[in-house]
């Protein structure tokens, strides 16, 4: 039982990585021209440095790449939006894009209604998703042809219907409406120095990538006679799992933990079976007089190491169908933990072959050593009672132990480094006050009745500040470089973040003035001033930056303290503030400390509705963003803590079995030295100091490794831990604790035996 229920644990465990990991690298597999379709992003330098743009292309660019670069066949802008959709009496906030024609053609979308070739014939038209349609006009009401009233302004009428996509899609959107649409009348489109969309395009079938890929390198250095920025391709394959990039160059991205989970998968299989062969081998003299007596009647060494596979495999068969129990009872809480809908579904090909594949491996891997080692015992020595576990046996057995100890003390240690780490990066100062902080999209008439907002709240006794935001605080603003100030040179080499706000946003973010003051309460009081962060008064040189211009246009008026944006583990770029909310895309309220969250919620969602009653109340807690900037080291470290969890499991599991086999085997040992007086605690001890030994060796084994794995996943980080001893001490502690109850509980039970029962037959 204990080898069916190790190898069941080990099978699950891997089967559930597994299917993380098909899901990882499916995405975007559904698209039909996933090989020739590229994104396009840019590198720009900056003070000596490369760095690497998402939705930052001109517009122009898309036109220029498909009428100038051969091979390419399709190019579409788009623009990233939040729409309310509204039909009658209901509304619904969908994400979606402005795209050029080609775009719907590029991403093959499948029409359950209207056509790809008609859909954008007319600006005013919008395709939505199934479920979209689903929500607005029922299960079997008809989209087509509707008009759709937009952000309680506009009305598009809808020429499409498109099939939802799933949810492993990198660019994910529920409508997509003519780019053409979104450009009426902003002229600046039109100019190359104007970064602000997602570019997308389409290669021939038989085009060559470097070829064209050269070509769009030459693009933007030509158009903007600037060679410090240029446009490359990134393949559609590579957007999920490869889009990190430094200096300029591709890094990777979630490849690396698709790889790294993949290979934890086939260490804990690996430890099932280890513990599979020692158990195996461990019950050896169970099986011996069997082995004997097959051999004197004739059974050759192939033939008892093919019944010992088979029982192996067998044995893997049944683990097989109890993991697919735990499958059905642990996938929905790996759900939540991952934030997937992953599923074993037991009428897909893929899944079978792999839990069958799974399966005949294990058996073969555990069943290979125990039935050679079980098929060389010698009929003579085994029918006359000699002792077959002699040779290697012993030895190896200690070696399978402590290899199994080795892995887990590895995943105890890397958890607890990447918590270290984690929380390491969560302590530092960020220069604002994230705690009871709600960031609101600002929609509808949110600008025009900002005062009164404002007012409403405050009045409340709830609320404490409110302020607003042209872009989210926890990411980066728009950009630019070339700046020159007084006294000073120009920056063309300084990439700054600038950032539009109201007069309010300050005291509701929690951020510090160090020097000079606020922005006033009347805008045009402020409208040539503006304000700049450490990091930039800095740049400006010796002596206060207050009372210089920059540009010759806008005098600074106050310097803020630096604050932590976008990446979280680097350094804060110079950022500079104007006072100008016209054009803002977030409201930030603060509510009181010790003000109940539902209370807090409530009264904005009160006041909003008065001012801004066309429009659903949506927010989103700026510590719940925050903390999402650590998706991905939550789950290592989730996902590492599952998986030492089931380490220890199987690794106790066969302590547990070698533990009672050993004290089986020493029962009248253990007899006589009780007759003779040896103590419970005494008998305890014997039987439990070989084992310790090898957890002992095991964590001088494993230190070092986990050392090595450690700090080279936290070089990846400028701003981290060093590693220090506490992470392997409680790591060793812990191993050692759970060993020795493991032990313990069958010593114990062999040092309570009564000694007559194993003496009598003597």
């Amino acid at each position: 039982m204990l080898n069916i229920f190790g190898l069941a644990i080990g099978i699950t465990c891997a089967a559930m990585i597994l299917l993380w990991v098909e899901d990882e690298v499916g995405y975007d597999e559904n698209f039909a021209k996933k090989d020739v379709v590229y994104y396009v992003p840019t590198n720009q330098q900056y003070d000596g440095e490369w760095r690497t743009f998402f939705q930052a292309t001109p517009g122009p660019l898309a036109e220029a790449l498909k009428t100038e670069v051969p091979g390419i066949v399709g190019a579409a802008r788009t623009k990233r939006d939040d729409l309310l959709l509204q039909v009658d009496d209901k509304s619904i906030n969908k994400k979606g894009k402005y795209a050029d024609p080609d775009f719907l053609s590029m991403f093959s979308l499948s029409f359950v209604e209207g056509n790809l070739e008609t859909a954008f014939d007319e600006v005013d038209a919008i395709i939505i998703s199934k479920q979209t349609a689903t929500q607005l006009y029922g299960e079997n009401g008809s989209a087509v042809g509707k008009v759709l009233r937009v952000n309680n302004d506009t009305n598009y009428t809808i020429s499409g219907v498109f099939e939802d996509l799933p949810s492993n899609v990198t660019y994910s959107f529920d409508w997509v409406a003519p780019f053409e649409r979104y450009a009426v009348g902003k002229d600046w489109m039109l100019e190359y120095g104007s970064n602000f969309s997602d570019t997308f395009i389409e290669l021939a079938p038989e085009a060559n990538f470097e070829s064209v890929n050269e070509k769009v390198i030459k693009i933007l250095p030509i158009k903007t006679d600037d060679d410090e920025a240029y446009a490359f391709l990134h393949p559609m394959k590579d957007w999920h799992l490869r889009s990190n990039f430094e200096g300029g160059k591709n890094i990777g991205g979630q490849i690396i933990y698709v790889r790294l989970f993949s290979l934890i998968a086939i260490i804990i299989l690996l430890i099932a079976c280890v513990n599979f062969m020692n158990l195996a081998t461990a019950r050896s003299e169970k099986r011996a007089n069997e082995v004997g007596v097959r051999k004197v009647l004739g059974s050759g060494r192939k033939g008892l190491i093919s019944q010992f596979m088979a029982e192996a495999v067998i044995t893997a068969a049944l683990s097989a169908a109890l993991s697919i129990v735990l499958l059905k009872l642990l996938i929905p809480q790996f759900n939540t933990l991952i934030d997937k809908q992953l599923d074993l579904s037991l009428g897909n090909p893929v899944h079978i072959l792999t839990l069958v594949g799974i399966t005949l491996v294990c058996g073969l891997v555990a069943g290979w050593y125990p039935a050679f080692y079980l098929s060389s015992f010698k009929p003579v020595d085994v029918l006359k009672g000699s002792r077959i576990s002699k040779g290697s046996a012993p030895f190896i057995r200690k070696g399978l132990v402590a290899t199994q100890f080795v892995v887990s003390i590895v995943f105890i240690i890397s958890t607890i480094i990447v918590y270290q780490q984690v929380q390491h990066v969560k302590g530092r100062d960020l220069g604002y006050d994230k705690e009871n902080l709600v960031k609101i999209p600002v929609k509808g008439d949110i600008i025009k009745n900002f005062n009164p907002i404002a007012q409403d709240m405050k009045a409340s006794g709830i609320i404490e500040s409110i302020g607003l935001n042209n872009s989210d605080i926890l990411s980066g603003g728009n950009n630019t470089s070339g700046l020159a100030w007084q006294g000073g040179v120009n920056t063309e080499d300084v990439l700054v973040s600038t950032r539009y706000i109201s007069a309010d946003f300050f005291k509701t973010a929690g951020m510090t003035i160090l020097e000079g003051r606020g922005f006033s309460d009347n805008p045009l009081k402020d409208s040539t001033n503006l304000i700049v962060s450490e990091s930039f008064a800095k740049l400006m040189g010796t002596g206060s930056a207050v009372g210089k211009t920059i540009e010759n246009d806008y005098a600074v008026i106050g310097v803020v303290k630096d604050y932590l944006y976008d990446d979280m583990y680097g350094s804060s770029d110079p950022v500079i503030f104007f006072n100008y909310h016209g054009e803002a895309r977030f409201l930030y309220v603060k509510a009181k400390e010790g003000i109940a969250t539902a209370t807090a919620l409530s009264t904005m969602e009160t006041v909003l509705k008065k001012q801004n009653p066309a429009f659903p109340f949506e927010y989103e807690f700026v510590d719940d963003t925050y903390n999402a900037k650590f998706k991905s080291e939550k789950l290592i470290g989730s996902l590492s803590q599952i998986f030492a969890l089931l380490a220890i499991i199987i690794s106790c599991l066969g302590l547990f079995g070698l533990s009672a086999f050993t004290a089986d085997q020493r029962r009248k040992e253990i007899g006589v030295r009780k007759v003779l007086g040896s103590s419970i605690t005494g008998i305890v001890g014997l039987l439990s100091k070989d084992f310790m030994k090898l957890v002992i060796v095991a964590i001088v084994i494993a230190c070092p490794i986990a050392w090595l794995l450690m700090q080279n996943w936290l070089e990846g980080y400028a701003y981290r831990i060093s590693i220090n001893a506490w992470a392997f001490i409680i790591a060793g502690t812990i191993a050692i604790t759970i060993a020795l109850l493991t032990i313990s509980f069958q010593a114990l039970k062999a040092a309570r035996a009564n000694p007559v029962k194993s003496l009598r037959t003597d």
